[in-house]
């Protein structure tokens, strides 16, 4: 079974994190939620708590298939302080491993420097932090194994993108039919 895991930041955007989470659970796919403050409960960025399953420290994070970054304004700028997480990335887009990330949390791979001659995509206005990427306004990018999204209202579309990968178009097009995703 395919494993992801998604690191949750104090200030993540709420929707953004959660329905892919929701999605891909529904899929059979393992998701993993991994907060990375050391403290299991995580704080939204408009007051929605959320308890993780795990925590940075403890977390098996090397056994997963994909990486998954939240945006939301505060919950970016900590993922992108959290050297542990940057690190992580840049040893799953070495062994060819899935990074998703999606509004503002795509800034953070274009800080890195690992979307350079990709394509991606992000929240309105933010491209200009996309360095190095060649940036469209799709609801969702994938270039090789780093897949984008837009922001809270492409959520859905990411998630069904990212169950795609793990299993097909078929299983992802009779859960947005099962969710009324019409």
């Amino acid at each position: 079974m395919a494993k992801v895991i998604t690191f949750l930041a104090d200030g993540f955007e709420e929707i953004e994190a959660l329905t892919p989470v929701d999605i891909l659970r529904r899929g059979g796919i393992e998701v993993v939620t991994v907060s990375i403050s050391g403290n299991k409960t995580v704080y939204g960025s408009h007051n929605i708590n959320v308890e993780a399953d795990e925590v940075l420290d403890t977390a098996d994070i090397d056994s997963a298939d994909m990486l998954f970054l939240p945006g939301g304004k505060q919950g970016t700028e900590n993922l992108d302080g959290c050297e542990p997480v940057k690190e992580k990335i840049r040893q799953f887009l070495a062994a060819g491993k899935y990074v998703a990330a999606i509004c503002a949390a795509p800034t953070v791979l274009g800080r890195m420097g690992v979307l350079e001659g990709k394509r991606a995509t992000c929240y309105g206005g933010m491209e200009d932090r996309l360095t190095g990427a060649v940036t469209s306004a799709d609801k969702v990018v994938t270039d090789g194994n780093i897949i984008t999204s837009r922001g809270m209202g492409t959520s859905l579309d990411l998630a069904l993108k990212l169950l795609e990968i793990f299993t097909d178009k078929e299983t992802a097009d009779k859960m947005a039919a099962t969710v009324m995703y019409l």
